[in-house]
């Protein structure tokens, strides 16, 4: 299988108002005969008849509850119209699941993937629906603080078991890359950037010149997700424990450093409800500081993790990359969510951000 830097989606769900869901919106309607049919011939244990909604948030991937009278799945496709090359890549999101889920490691359960377009018009995988707790702000309100450690010890020690996994054993190695991490991602974020240009942004230009030239040396290979965050997780409802970890459309073999210190970003953003840190009084709180968090990765993997101003620039350029494609669809007409020019207004302040990070981290001014 071809490497995520040609292969992944091009846009995050940095929304995540995804609790609940929505009637389907007429753009987004499926064939529900047609896609009965696929259930019938592909789902073991699959009995009709299908009613379906919409996630409210999803808007890389759409994202849709279907019901049966004895069973609820998560179906999950490529937007309708026009892509980006390579984008949307929801083949790799399911290898991914359907690779970890047999060693043990928290995914949702995989029922099948289907590539033929003329089911429902998209590629499409099927997956188990979750049936745990979706905590969106980092704060985690009206949660105690030994559980809130809890919480955040268990999301710090379930990437570190993603991390430690050999991607040979578990089927994956032929997944990605697994040198050379950052310089594949920056070209490819830079490329998809100037696919999906719409104004030209100095930052994000001086980011495009100086990140290649200054890449920290890749130490270790694994799996990485791409996109860890709370907000991409299921808990178990009765005890602080990951019951799924979603999302995998940014998946490939990398850096786990990398992977790493995009979660280390929450530590830096502004808590606005969604899982942002900046502000908090961490101590009273009951979630581990940024040097706790780092320390118990560590302990966990024995990875080294040197300082990451690099890295927090490097992973909101790529943000930003992301956020211009969702952008452009907004423009193009083709984004999925209603969200998603709230979403697209984002890019500036993100490549001003990684610009910051960028100066920390060395570059001249």
């Amino acid at each position: 299988m071809a490497d995520n830097e040609d292969n992944s989606e091009s846009g995050i769900d940095y929304d995540k108002e995804m609790v609940g869901t929505i009637e389907v919106p007429e753009r987004d309607r499926l064939d529900l005969e047609r896609l009965t049919a696929w259930f019938e011939a592909n789902v073991q244990g699959f009995a009709g008849p299908i009613s379906y909604s919409k996630f409210k948030g999803g808007q890389s991937n759409p994202t849709y509850r279907i019901d049966t009278p004895g069973r609820s799945y998560v179906l999950r496709r490529q937007p309708f119209g026009k892509l980006l090359p390579s984008a949307h890549a929801v083949d790799r999101e399911y290898a991914a699941m359907h690779a970890l889920g047999p060693t043990g490691f928290p995914v949702p359960k995989t029922y099948g993937l289907c590539e033929d377009t003329d089911v429902i018009g998209s590629k499409f995988f099927v997956m188990g629906l979750a049936d745990g707790r979706s905590l969106w702000s980092g704060a985690l309100p009206g949660i105690e603080p030994d559980e809130r450690r809890a919480i955040y010890n268990a999301m710090i020690d379930t990437m570190a078991d993603l991390h430690l996994k050999d991607p040979v054993e578990i089927g994956l190695g032929e997944y990605g890359k697994p040198t050379d991490y950052c310089a594949r991602q920056i070209a490819r974020w830079s490329k998809q950037y100037k696919l999906s240009e719409t104004e030209h942004m100095p930052h994000m230009e001086r980011l495009i010149e100086w990140l290649p030239e200054t890449i920290p040396p890749q130490h270790e290979s694994s799996v990485v997700h791409g996109d860890y965050r709370l907000d991409n997780l299921i808990f178990e409802k009765d005890r602080p424990q990951v019951l799924a970890v979603l999302d995998w459309e940014l998946s490939t073999l990398g850096d786990p450093i990398a992977d790493f210190s995009y979660l280390m970003l929450n530590w830096h953003n502004p808590s606005d409800g969604r899982a942002g840190l900046l502000g908090l009084h961490l101590e009273e709180l009951g979630i581990p500081t940024q040097d706790e968090a780092v320390e118990r990765y560590v302990a966990r993997t024995g990875y080294p993790v040197p300082p990451m101003d690099w890295y927090f620039a490097y992973n909101l350029f790529r943000l930003a990359g992301i956020m211009q494609g969702i952008k452009k669809r907004v423009i193009d007409g083709t984004a999925s969510s209603a969200h998603a020019k709230q979403m697209s207004e984002r890019v500036g302040p993100l490549a001003e951000r990684a610009h910051q990070f960028a100066l920390a981290a060395g570059m001249p001014a």
